[in-house]
């Protein structure tokens, strides 16, 4: 027999009471559940009456099995208090609830590593006034399954949205809705594989987990030197049948793609039939000068161009978005139907009307001021407490290069940093291939809230400081 029972708070509680002898079975379960924790210390228990109501037995029964567990010390009674589960020693810990659960996770207090916007700054009020209007407007088909490109509506608004914004040459046709730029790598590195691409060439200094996954596709790595002009693209042969780069804002360097360069990138998937992953993460934010266009017009047969709302807005939306050219678009859609790979249809609405309405480009806007009000924040700390210290990558994105004098260990650092309670990544961790730039530290200066970001970069500098020395 099983059954199913609610605490005094309200929580059901479910009990395996298999066996003949209802009493024995009774405390065996009741005994179970609060040595496994599924009764936690200190919840109060079910009169005798209303506890043998839900498990269908005689109200004698319960008392008796509750006597015996009290005088076993499982549970604790008093009169006219109830019954409650007592405080043992060694009985394992109850299940923590989510918010006590993030705060023992949340580490160190202070997050500088690159690639995570100020959360706290995410639009919450335009994007409730977007989804409300859309949810309201939205046709009952846009929430069933819907079409592997993703919803129509938002296909359409960012068709309209890359093309003035970041230059894309693109038709809604042309555009796969996808959970987060990773789905897309994905995607696209698994078609390149089943067509016959053995080779694919990327940045010497990028993501290790972009790497990684062009790997599990089969894919052999070629690293390209990367210098103040971006990556070395004349480097890339006939035996690489695809590249992966940052033109826009080097991840992690921070250089765009000189003119040159973006002309012979071109030139070689035309020449070629190679193809192109232009991951453009975070080209709307470019603070010294106009922002740098996208390189998908040069070739956009050839050019898959892939971006993302996880900078401008936040990563647990899970929405991105390619464009690809003709060839792999059929290809790259059935792979993304026969996985399954859906984007939730609610959020694809709200964020099509938050385009549509131009929340969007206010947000991009409000948010680039802020970010790089920061960054100015921290080049003067610089400056003026560790001179010693040279930071590139300045122009655009969400992060800086701290270059350490030589000698200086980068673990060193992060460890000085970490006892601060800064956790800020080095240089080194982003490396692929022979290629060493020298130390330094990948400063993310968009992740801490507004009220901490001065403690932070205090605290940077202080680390940096007590190992390069006074």
């Amino acid at each position: 027999m099983q059954g199913t029972w609610s605490t005094s708070a309200g929580l059901d509680v479910h009990l395996d009471l298999s066996g003949t002898r209802p009493r024995a079975r009774l405390e065996s379960a009741l005994r179970d559940a609060v040595r496994s924790g599924q009764l936690a210390a200190g919840t109060a228990l079910p009169s005798s009456r209303s506890l043998a109501r839900d498990l269908g037995v005689a109200r004698n029964t319960v008392a008796q099995a509750y006597a015996q567990l009290v005088a076993e010390g499982w549970l604790s009674a008093r009169h006219g208090s109830g019954t409650w589960v007592a405080e043992r020693a060694g009985q394992l810990p109850a299940a923590r609830s989510p918010a006590a659960s993030g705060a023992a996770a949340r580490g160190p207090r202070y997050d500088l590593r690159p690639g995570t916007p100020d959360l706290t700054a995410f639009p919450r009020a335009a994007w409730l006034t977007a989804a409300r209007k859309a949810l309201a407007a939205a046709p009952a088909a846009d929430l069933g399954y819907a079409d592997p490109r993703g919803l129509e509506v938002l296909r359409v608004a960012l068709a309209e949205y890359l093309g003035r914004a970041r230059g894309v040459r693109v038709t809604p046709d042309r555009i796969v809705v996808c959970a987060g730029f990773t789905q897309g790598l994905e995607l696209v590195c698994e078609v390149l594989r089943a067509g016959g691409t053995r080779s694919m060439a990327v940045e010497s200094y990028g993501l290790a987990s972009h790497r990684q996954i062009a790997a599990r596709a089969g894919l052999r790595l070629t690293p390209l030197p990367v210098d103040d002009s971006g990556a070395a693209v004349a480097a890339l042969t006939a035996r690489q049948g695809g590249v992966l780069l940052t033109p826009a804002h080097q991840f992690p360097l921070g250089a765009a793609l000189a003119p040159q360069r973006r002309r012979q990138v071109a030139d070689w998937a035309v020449r070629t039939g190679g193809v192109v992953i232009e991951d453009d993460y975070d080209g709307e934010f470019r603070f010294d000068r106009q922002a740098v266009g996208a390189l998908q017009p040069l070739a956009p047969e050839h050019v898959v161009y892939a971006g993302t709302a996880s900078k401008s807005l936040g990563p647990g939306l899970r929405l991105a978005w390619l464009v690809l050219p003709a060839e792999l678009l059929t290809p790259v859609v059935a792979a993304k139907r026969a996985a399954g790979r859906l984007s939730s249809s609610l959020d694809q609405l709200a964020l099509a009307e938050l385009i549509r309405s131009g929340g969007y480009d206010r947000q991009v806007r409000r948010a680039r001021l802020a970010y790089g009000r920061r960054r100015d924040l921290l080049l003067g700390a610089l400056a003026r407490r560790v001179p010693e210290v040279g930071v590139t990558g300045i122009a655009a994105g969400l992060h800086a290069v701290v270059r350490l004098p030589v000698g200086v260990s980068e673990d060193d650092v992060v460890a000085r940093a970490a006892a601060r309670g800064l956790l800020v990544p080095g240089l080194a961790g982003s490396r692929a291939g022979e290629q060493d730039v020298g130390p330094a530290l990948i400063v993310g200066y968009a992740t801490p809230a507004p009220h901490v970001f001065s403690a932070a970069v205090a605290r940077l500098c202080a680390a940096l400081r007590e190992v390069i020395g006074a």
